[in-house]
């Protein structure tokens, strides 16, 4: 039982580790590709351990464009700040020597962009989406009042995953 108990302690703060290192959000793909290729956890206790941090509030789970993120939240962070030497030396470098062999940098930042512009009677939103600063979506929309221009721009910059990906969706429906 307690062998159980230490390695089921050292594969989470495992996992802590890896998404601090990285200081990013990254998907559960990536993680499990990272774990997986260096044989430090099996697929099924890797997804039960992640679920449990989730839960226990370890690590944040956000929703953005057809997929989830992870990352390392503070809890998590003092977490592992503190735990930290129960975590097996040589695990630790086979993930440093990975991660640096790998180069992991941020992956798919997306930013939301929102203005309008007021010309007679009507006012034109403008809404982008930018991906590593790259331009992904763009849309200019004509309303008549400047409530409707605040409220689109608010509601974008404030559920721009929701939208783009309803749009994307309806756009790719067969009709």
């Amino acid at each position: 039982m307690y062998r159980d108990t230490t390695e089921l302690a050292e594969n989470k703060l495992l996992i802590l580790y890896i998404l601090n290192k990285i200081d990013a959000s990254i998907t559960n793909s990536y993680l499990t590709q990272i774990v997986l290729e260096n044989n430090l956890i099996n697929y099924f206790s890797l997804q039960q351990y992640i679920s449990e941090l989730i839960e226990s509030g370890f690590i944040d789970l956000t929703k953005e464009i057809n997929r989830q993120l992870l990352k390392i939240t503070l809890k998590g962070k003092r977490t592992l700040d503190f735990f930290i030497d129960r975590i097996p030396e040589n695990k630790t470098k086979i993930i440093d020597a990975y991660l640096l062999e790998k180069e992991i940098e941020v992956q798919y930042e997306y930013i939301p962009r929102a203005k309008f512009e007021n010309i007679g009677n009507d006012y034109f939103v403008d809404i982008k989406l930018l991906e590593n600063d790259k331009i992904i979506f763009d849309l200019r929309l004509r309303t008549n009042s400047l409530e409707n221009a605040n409220t689109i721009c608010e509601n974008w910059e404030k559920k721009y995953s929701h939208y783009y990906d309803t749009i994307l969706k309806t756009l790719t429906k067969e009709i």
